[in-house]
This record gives C-alpha cells, structure tokens and sequence, in this order.
C-alpha cells in the first residue's frame, strides 16, 4: 500500500510539474495520499503519522509575503504533513531580535523565522541561537545555489542553521509618469537627493544600514568599507530635509508608492514587482552595489528539528519554492542552471540567470555588526531631525 501510494504520488507531482493538473489538484492529492496511507512519499518524505496535531511557529514579513507563504508553502504542507504553521510578521530584524533574546530558552515561542541579510545569520550564530540543521534530511538543498549556501557555512563553521530560500535587492523605486528612465539612470544614487522632489522621496525608517549604504553610494563610498563617515551622515541630515516620511513597512512602501505620496525611494525588489504586476507606474533601478541580500529560513535552537527539516526541505521542492517566488515577487534561491525557472521569475526583479550571483554586493556582517549600536543609534537622531 505504502509503495503503491509512493508512485502514485511522484506520478502526480511529475504532472504538476509539468503543469497538467491544477496546484488545487495536486494540493487534493496530497491530503488523499495522507489520509489513506498515513505518510506522504516521494519528494517530500514527511511522516504524517508521526507529525499529525504537531505546529511549528514562523516568523516573517507580513503583506504579500506572509500570503505567498501561507497559500503556497503552509497550506499545503498541513495538508500533506498534518503540521500547523503558525505564523506571525514582525516589523524588523532588531525587532524580532530583541524578542527573540528575551525568549528563555529560545525555541520555545519562536522556532523558525524568515531573515535578510547575513550579518543577521552571523548575530544569531554568535548569541548562540543557531542548530546544526541534518543536510542528508533536507535532500533539496542540492538544487539551492552554492554561492547562497557557502555564504552560510563560512559563517557557521561549515555547518548550516538555516536554508536560503529567496534572494532581492533593496533598490530604487520612481514614478515613471513624475520621473523619466533617463533622469533616474543620469542621477543614480543622488535621485534619493533630488532636491527637484522636495517631499516626495522618502527611505527604510526602521533601518539605519539602508540609508548608511545609499549616502556611502551618493558620496562616492564603498558601503562595506566607508572612509568618510562625516560626508554619510552630513548627507542624511540634508536628505532628512527632503524626506515627505520614512516607511516602516513593505505594505507602508507599497501604499505611498501606488497612492503617489512619493515619487522616488529605497524599496524591496518583491515589493516593486507586486506593484508592477498591479499595474502602478513604478520602475525598479538597481544602481551599481545594490543593497543586496539573501533570505533564508533561520532554525533557533530548541526547535524539533524533524519536523523543521521536513517544512524546509518542502519549501524547497521547486514546485513549492517557484510558487512562493512568483507570489511574493523574490526569485527563488534554486539555481536555475539545475532547476528551469518560468518566465515570471526570469522577469523578477534581482533574478540572476547564471545563479552565481558574481554581481550582488551583500552586506559584510563582521563589518555591519561592529558598528551596530554606534550607527543604529546615531540614525535614530538624524532621522528624529
């Protein structure tokens, strides 16, 4: 029964694959093969029986995001699994961190979380919050791209303690009925400075390495290894002047962008590519050392690694992964040379098809967390004016 169930099941994920049935279909399947043979086979590997009334907790950004991972990942792995995702948003990284922190041990309210940018994975291994995940449970992560999971493992000792899932850019966004493809690609960085759009710019509030990274650019920096501090924080106290507000949210930066509060701003390249798929007249420019990043669901420790390991490794089978991809609007961290990508993620905005990812500037996380508390508390004062 067991075997049967077995290739029946890789029968119809090879269909959907193949985009001969629904994912409605395929989702109907899944619950039929757990409920008549107590386990779902396959690609997946996840026990039913022995998962069954178990949850997990996952925290992650809300909006369009949070939707793409409960519709598209959450649900159907309860279907196949039995195991509930609870799920909750948070605002910020150093948010969730300090809640995280007064979690005692950690693991036990929050298990799983969605984070950017690796001096997050650095902060959290160093605070000791990380696991060593079991790569051999998590067969998919043969599909991610190398450059995603060497990062990782150089910091965590060659061990890993979360799974990169998704990749963007924190870009610049403009009205392209307020400002031409040839003004914004002439300026650069300095639209942010544009004194022609008093009141209309605005930036990532909640985080002083976006802005920190955009004024390095503007004044001719590297933003891993700023020489002139000064010029950086000179130029945000002049752009202060010309911010109409500064966005808390990706739903907050979406608002202002589809009603025109603003004209021109730093933004998430998912959240760009939701409002393009929307309709709105919104542009996406990714200047030379792009505020570039990697997500990647973090494992804290204490958490019940079996039943982690069989979401991750869910997440990971590319009909589950390329769905969120196209959902949320952030390419996939599958490699497209081993795994073929549709046209809507080709399009999306930081999709790189070589899946090397040579031209993506990451934040360096020895540099960034060394300077944490000086400069997030320094921006705090500027941003306050």
């Amino acid at each position: 029964m067991e075997n049967e169930v077995k290739h029946h099941l890789d029968t119809v994920h090879e269909a959907f694959n193949e985009k001969k049935i629904s994912r409605r279909e395929f989702v109907k399947y899944l619950g039929m093969a757990g409920a008549a043979a107590g386990l779902v086979g396959g690609p997946f590997g996840a026990v039913r029986n022995a998962f069954a009334s178990k949850s997990i907790t996952f925290h992650g950004w809300g909006g369009t995001v949070a939707e793409a991972f409960r519709n598209h990942a959450f649900d159907p792995y309860l279907t196949a699994s039995g195991v509930n995702v609870v799920s909750a948003a948070f605002t910020g990284m150093d948010a969730f961190l300090t809640q995280v922190k007064a979690s005692i041990p950690p693991g036990g309210e929050f298990n799983l979380a969605h984070l950017s940018a690796v001096f997050d994975y650095a902060r959290y291994n160093d605070l000791g919050f990380g696991v060593e995940l079991d790569e051999a449970k998590i067969p998919n992560l043969a599909k991610v791209m190398p450059k995603m999971l060497d990062t990782l493992r150089d910091i965590s000792k060659g061990t890993l303690s979360a799974v990169p899932y998704d990749l963007g850019q924190t870009g610049i966004a403009y009205n392209t009925n307020m400002i031409s493809k040839e003004k914004a690609e002439e300026l650069g960085a300095a639209l942010l400075w544009d004194k022609t759009l008093k009141g209309k710019i605005s930036s990532w509030g909640a985080d002083f390495r976006t802005n920190i990274w955009y004024a390095a650019l503007y004044t001719g920096q590297d933003p891993n290894n700023i020489k002139d501090l000064n010029a950086v924080w000179n130029a945000l106290k002049q752009q202060r002047k010309l911010v109409k507000k500064y966005w808390e949210s990706g739903a907050e930066l979406m608002s202002l962008l589809a009603n025109g509060d603003i004209y021109a701003t730093t933004a998430y390249s998912g959240r760009v590519a939701t409002l393009q798929k929307q309709g709105h007249p919104i542009a996406y420019m990714a200047v030379p050392n792009t505020y570039s990043w990697m997500e990647y669901i973090y494992v804290l420790k204490g958490t019940d690694l079996e039943v982690a390991q069989s979401l991750l490794n869910f997440m990971l089978e590319p009909s589950c992964s390329i769905a969120v991809a196209e959902a949320q609007g952030y390419p996939s961290s599958l490699d497209p040379t081993k795994v073929p990508m549709p046209e809507s993620v080709q399009q999306l905005p930081a999709y790189d098809p070589t899946g090397k990812l040579d031209g993506f500037l990451f934040a360096d996380p020895a540099y960034w967390n060394g300077h944490q508390v000086e400069w997030a508390e320094k921006w705090d004062r500027v941003r306050a004016g």
